[in-house]
């Protein structure tokens, strides 16, 4: 079965704007993207909502909420806010799911178990507003080299253990590139399709090597990734919704013309994923 294709639009951020990423986009055939709440800043969110509306898009998640550990609790509460804002973000655009990346280690911490803490904390604090905007919230566990900086959740089990606690309207964002290494990612993605907490698929590939951990993700096809197997999944858990593609790729794909890469990902998808 042919899956419908959303444009993260990481993916071509050194290309594109908000506005171009649509027209590219609508070239491509394509009618689903993800957009970074810096990209809908810098074209303003009323003209993002007016893009994205004129064209019937279908948004698939916001980039990104979260960032939740501080060292005092001043801090945590301006994350709580930013969070707040994100939601409305996504509200004004009909997203699927605001995408959280939930943070690291605050400042010279090392209690890895506290950290995880104020996350949930920090979700739960958020909920009553994205309820009341009907924004759905999406934890994206990241690999764990981010563990200590950028995500101190780690694994879907880690991610659905938070969801158990705090309710329907918190789910998961699979991103293969963060969980393909997992033992378990079978039986998680199972749990996490009984719960009905898959909000989002994003795919990219791993490269071996890899020369940067965070700005250096492959195309489809071009690393170790088993895409089809994962797909199948997903599947099997119950989620059809478009494969987002994201790819951060500061030597080869942000250095290629948009339309090319997004025909590359077209094909791709077509034959590998």
């Amino acid at each position: 079965m042919e899956r419908a294709i959303s444009l993260n639009l990481a993916t071509t951020r050194q290309q594109w704007g908000f506005a171009e990423a649509v027209d590219g986009c609508l070239r491509a055939g394509i009618t689903a993207i993800s957009p970074w709440r810096d990209q809908i800043a810098a074209i303003g969110l009323d003209e993002a909502a007016r893009i994205v509306k004129a064209n019937g898009l279908q948004v698939t998640g916001v980039c990104r909420g979260g960032m939740f550990p501080a060292e005092t609790p001043a801090g945590r509460q301006a994350n709580i806010d930013d969070n707040l804002r994100a939601i409305d973000e996504a509200a004004a655009l009909n997203a699927d799911c605001l995408v959280l990346v939930v943070g690291g280690l605050p400042g010279a911490s090392k209690d890895i178990a506290g950290a995880r803490q104020m996350v949930s904390d920090g979700i739960a604090a958020m909920l009553p507003h994205a309820r009341a905007s009907g924004v759905r919230i999406a934890i994206e566990p990241l690999h764990p080299m981010y563990a200590a900086d950028r995500a101190c959740v780690n694994t879907i089990d880690q991610a659905l253990d938070i969801c158990e606690t705090l309710g329907e309207t918190v789910g998961v964002a699979i991103d293969v590139y963060h969980v393909w290494w997992d033992p378990n990612l079978a039986q998680a993605i199972a749990r996490a399709g009984r719960m009905k907490r898959i909000f989002a698929h994003h795919i990219c590939d791993w490269l071996v090597p890899t020369k940067d951990m965070l700005l250096d993700r492959g195309m489809m096809g071009d690393g170790v990734i088993d895409l089809k197997g994962i797909r199948a999944m997903i599947e099997a858990a119950g989620f059809f919704g478009p494969q987002e593609v994201e790819i951060f790729s500061q030597d080869n794909w942000w250095k290629k013309p948009g339309d090319a890469v997004l025909a590359t990902i077209k094909e791709r998808v077509a034959s590998v994923c």
